[in-house]
């Protein structure tokens, strides 16, 4: 099977390819290959002696089994393979599928590098596959949406400028009711932290908000919000291929940052939003390094358990087990420090998916699939069985709790345990450290 035989319809992808023209596909393919890339993809696409042991790393393939054309290897030969083995004189029905399978059934999510016994990177071919999409104007119409919505108002959202700062003036109101001396400070220069969060927390999760702000008030640290855009660090135009608009969004987190003059930015907990400022920002500007140093709130929660600032009433009861992000562990780094941060949280065993670490399965959400909307939710969902069993697997051992420090992995976990009914709730850290933290007194 190929993914000719599993096609969905999508009406950005259904617009896109009407405008097509073989020349035009040419034309834009060979622009893409030739001016945006160079050795590394021709390396990759001269190396990769199709060993199969990528198929192992997919949680795509391991969940297709008898379907090769799931495998890491065989998502390169139905796309990017054919692009440089014809020059791209391909049809417009092929960039449909093309686009279907490098937008829903691939999350970017780079476990297969481990695998790869001479490291070919698929996530980076099907980057590329997702930028000549762009270029072509291919683009699932959920995703897009939100690009135009970066594009707009520079959050994903479609927040606008008075209904963010009106979401963080009700977020201190209603915290100042526990703790009365509590401030979200806007636009506090030189402050130690500028933090920054992605825009479903003011649309639909303000809550995380608050307990970002009553962690910080019991933990005394010198903080602030922007309020102007460039508040929100996500960015699903790295994911769509509209490079140019990602480079205008890090730009302008950026630069808010530079403004305030603050020592260091942290951000709150997503994977995906933490990869394109640390690791895609400067890259995609041309800078050498951050204008400002970047912190992932779970290594910033581990600097303040560190050094005695997050004080405990009681622990968060176990055992629990914990979802390893990929942009923050194979990206990052940080599945130690993750693990040191639940431990100090929670009384009871830390029941371990297996495997674990930089070897977990993605969530199926990330990389901007959950993004591509309602027409693909089945097929992240059946995607990813074999996360449903390492999740099973540690529910038969009395887990209840998923701790998930990322925003992406609560989505695609809870369709997953929803869909397999597994009974399991999913916690940020946040949530666990406002519930279990020792509160200021008025």
């Amino acid at each position: 099977m190929g993914i000719e035989d599993r096609l969905i319809e999508d009406v950005g992808l259904r617009r896109g390819v009407s405008n097509l023209t073989p020349e035009h596909i040419e034309k834009t393919v060979n622009a893409v290959i030739s001016g945006e890339t160079g050795a590394r993809l021709k390396a990759y696409a001269e190396t990769c002696m199709r060993c199969g042991l990528c198929a192992e790393a997919c949680h795509f393939s391991q969940s297709h089994p008898s379907d090769p054309s799931y495998t890491p290897a065989g998502k390169v030969h139905q796309t990017m393979g054919v692009l440089l083995k014809t020059g791209g004189k391909v049809s417009p029905d092929f960039i449909y599928g093309m686009a279907q399978l490098a937008y829903t059934e691939c999350n970017l999510c780079r476990r297969c590098v481990h695998y790869c016994p001479i490291g070919v990177d698929t996530g980076y071919i099907m980057s590329t596959v997702r930028r000549i999409c762009h270029r072509l104007g291919v683009t699932p119409q959920y995703i897009q949406d939100t690009a135009h919505s970066h594009s707009a108002t520079f959050n994903q959202m479609w927040v606008k400028d008075d209904e963010w700062t009106d979401s963080l003036m009700w977020q201190e109101d209603e915290a100042r009711e526990e703790f009365p001396g509590l401030r979200i400070p806007l636009d506090k220069e030189g402050a130690d932290i500028y933090y920054s969060v992605i825009a479903p927390e003011p649309k639909f999760r303000t809550q995380l908000i608050y307990q970002a702000a009553a962690i910080m008030h019991a933990a005394g640290v010198d903080w602030t919000m922007p309020s102007e855009p460039g508040w929100d660090n996500s960015d699903m135009c790295m994911f769509t291929g509209d490079f140019e608009m990602m480079a205008r969004l890090k730009r302008k987190h950026f630069e808010s940052a530079q403004k305030l003059k603050v020592k260091r930015i942290v951000m709150g907990e997503c994977g995906h939003a933490f990869r394109s400022v640390y690791d895609m920002g400067n890259r995609a500007l041309g800078w050498k390094m951050h204008p400002v140093p970047v912190v992932h709130a779970v290594e910033f929660y581990w600097q303040l358990i560190q050094e005695g600032k997050i004080k405990l009433a009681k622990k968060y009861p176990g055992p629990v087990t914990i979802q390893d992000p990929c942009n923050i562990v194979r990206g990052r780094g940080l599945e130690n420090k993750l693990r040191e941060v639940t431990s100090f949280l929670i009384d009871g065993d830390i029941i371990e998916m297996h495997p674990n670490k930089e070897h977990n399965f993605c969530c199926a959400a990330g990389g901007g699939v959950i993004n591509t909307g309602p027409p693909f939710k089945n097929v992240r969902v059946e995607g990813n069985a074999i996360k449903a069993k390492q999740l099973a697997a540690t529910a038969e051992k009395g887990v209840k709790t998923v701790i998930t420090p990322c925003h992406n992995c609560h989505g695609g976990l809870h369709d997953i345990i929803h869909h397999h009914k597994l009974g399991m709730e999913l916690k940020f850290l946040s949530d666990i450290i406002y519930e279990c933290m020792v509160k200021p007194e008025a």
